[in-house]
């Protein structure tokens, strides 16, 4: 009678596929975190230089020897930015912020409108009008300043807040945003609003608007930012220096003689804290709003 050796067993201890899952989501997990701290320490040192320099003299700024933070904190600069009788700063973020505002409301109307109808109403040239529009991308902005510059000239709007917003009002890139948007909108609540007897501008105000505020939130931060920030334009047409807007005010500390640095980073960190504001406040609807366009044709 012959008898068979029990097998041998293997002594070894594969790792379970779980426990490599986990270890391999650990792993990815950290290099997701280290890639996202790199990427927020780039983002914010140029805030800290902003306030290390708004808060030095210009010697500390120039020096050779870097500090981390002034020895000396000049709370001085902030009273000395608006004191400077030589460039109404103050007058300057009034400005902007009514241009940014009125420019963002008139820029969502008009876009609006104008994506609204090229998406909804029928009209067989809508196609045609909608390539006129993309075409217009494509022109720098720089080339239409000297014609739109003689029209506000003889309209008698130059130094003032007509000039500075109504030229601005239609942008191409926000009327495609909208048209793209509106293609993706559900078209049965329309329907139900025609059939209720509204007519377009009726479901495009009470229906169509009240439920796209995510989208018109988003668009309404790129603009303000977009307006807040605008140089060129307010350079042109503001010549007094009661229409200059922030962004001129700030050119004016760098001149062929001087160069205020100590003024130029505290009028840069003056005039970026309400772009934070807004951001921080509406960040989420710019979010949720960019991931609507529904890019479709």
């Amino acid at each position: 009678m012959t008898t068979t050796a029990p097998p041998i067993k293997d002594t070894g201890s594969p790792i379970p596929k779980a426990r490599k899952v986990r270890r391999g989501s650990v792993v990815s997990s950290a290099g997701l975190y280290f890639a996202t701290g790199i990427a927020a320490f780039l983002f914010l040192v140029p805030f800290y230089l902003i306030v290390r320099n708004a808060l030095s003299t210009d010697a500390e700024i120039t020096g050779e020897n870097w500090k981390f933070f002034p020895t000396d904190i000049q709370w001085g600069n902030f009273s000395e930015l608006f004191d400077d009788p030589t460039v109404p700063y103050a007058t300057s973020l009034w400005n902007s912020a009514v241009v940014g505002v009125l420019h963002t409301v008139g820029t969502l109307l008009v876009c609006s409108l104008a994506g609204y109808g090229l998406a909804r109403i029928p009209y067989k040239h809508a196609n045609k009008i909608f390539y006129v529009v993309l075409v217009t991308l494509m022109v720098p902005a720089a080339v239409t300043f000297v014609p739109s510059f003689v029209l506000v000239s003889s309209l008698g709007w130059v130094s003032s807040f007509r000039g500075l917003i109504i030229p601005g009002l239609f942008s191409g890139f926000t009327c495609f945003l909208f048209r793209q948007y509106f293609l993706g909108f559900p078209k049965e609540l329309e329907e139900a609003a025609r059939v209720d007897g509204l007519s377009y501008w009726g479901a495009y105000w009470r229906v169509v608007v009240p439920n796209s505020l995510n989208f018109f939130a988003a668009i309404a931060t790129i603009t303000f930012i977009s307006g807040w920030n605008a140089f060129l334009w307010p350079l042109v047409i503001g010549q007094d220096q009661e229409a200059w807007t922030v962004q001129v005010a700030l050119s004016s500390y760098m001149t062929n003689q001087t160069v205020n640095f100590h003024l130029i980073f505290m009028a840069t960190a003056v005039s970026i804290l309400p772009l934070v504001l807004v951001f921080l406040f509406l960040q989420r609807w710019l979010v949720q709003g960019v991931a609507q366009t529904g890019i479709k044709g």
